[in-house]
């Protein structure tokens, strides 16, 4: 009998499953990737006996894999905040599923668990620019200003980790980072003992000042297009990059588009903070495109189909 977890490797994923894991310790063997890595259960197997817990990735993008399991009789626990599509009834799925634009996988699954990891819930939140959010989960911990702040970094740092187009481009494979927090109740105790955290700080901020020189491609009073070079630091930034300018400009919204080795790029796409929604139907208007309301991405956008994107763009927020 194995438990079998898996996650997206983002910040949210892995705050998901570690508050799952806090609450309930297991031995399980981790599927994970990349944040844009989300067809994951495709490649999990399964035998009578194991159960499958999924977390932070498309019930859409990975039906016929969760079919697939589900027929095999597996029980599946699935937590997610992406668009969904049709959700089966099924007697072995156990779904915590919902899109709306203010809530995450972190905070469904803090919700499951009755807030008893509610520090941690909180940095998956910030790490997916759900900042009011995050405050309003913490509140009955009482917590200052500062603390907060704290948790928000750490919650941006993680996030920043899991871009990237291949996990070569990353500086922790988002298991191995997982597995670095999973000794740690307390988020502020990580912060101040693993040497993962200076490591996520410093490099963050190294990539932040390549990118302080970017100026939009195009944009107007409503949208901006970005488009960053092929290098590693272009593709780490390009979440939190979006993140960072939505959180600038909250009526603003922002597409970057990074150059990928084989050609193409790979895009991020962040809806107005004011509104929160769009993102998500934009980006499925394109192969591997895929995300939320607020923010979404497609993983390989054809160079050939650039122009059409930054109509399409322009049509949707301006």
């Amino acid at each position: 009998m194995t438990q079998i977890d898996v996650f997206n490797g983002d910040a949210d994923g892995i705050c998901a499953l570690h508050q799952l894991r806090l609450a309930g310790p297991v031995e399980s063997i981790l599927v994970t990737g990349v944040k844009r890595k989300i067809d994951l259960l495709a490649g999990v197997s399964a035998a009578s006996g194991d159960t499958v817990t999924v977390l932070d990735v498309s019930l859409d993008k990975n039906r016929e894999g969760l079919m697939r399991l589900l027929d095999d009789g597996i029980p599946v626990g699935y937590f997610d905040h992406h668009y969904a599509g049709v959700i089966p009834q099924h007697p072995l799925l156990d779904a915590h599923i919902d899109p709306s634009p203010e809530t995450c996988t972190s905070l469904l699954v803090s919700a499951h668990l009755d807030g008893a990891y509610l520090p941690w819930a909180a940095v998956g939140a910030f790490g997916d620019n759900l900042d009011e959010s995050a405050r309003r989960a913490t509140e009955p911990l009482g917590l200052e200003e500062p603390a907060l702040d704290v948790l928000q970094n750490l919650g941006i740092y993680l996030n920043y980790n899991g871009y990237g187009a291949t996990l070569e481009d990353l500086f922790f494979h988002p298991d191995e980072l997982y597995r670095r927090l999973r000794p740690y109740p307390d988020p502020f105790a990580f912060i101040a003992e693993d040497e993962a955290y200076p490591v996520l700080r410093d490099g963050y901020r190294q990539d932040m000042l390549m990118a302080e020189g970017l100026n939009a491609e195009t944009g107007g009073e409503r949208y901006a297009v970005y488009v960053l070079p092929d290098a590693p630091w272009a593709r780490r930034v390009g979440g939190v990059l979006g993140n960072a300018l939505a959180r600038k400009a909250p009526a603003r919204a922002h597409a970057l588009l990074s150059r990928l080795p084989d050609g193409g790029y790979r895009v991020s796409v962040r809806a107005p903070l004011a509104t929160r929604t769009g993102a998500d139907d934009l980006c499925r208007e394109f192969p591997t495109g895929g995300g939320r309301q607020a923010a979404a991405g497609i993983n390989l956008l054809a160079e050939d189909r650039y122009v059409e994107f930054v109509d399409r763009f322009r049509a949707q927020f301006a």
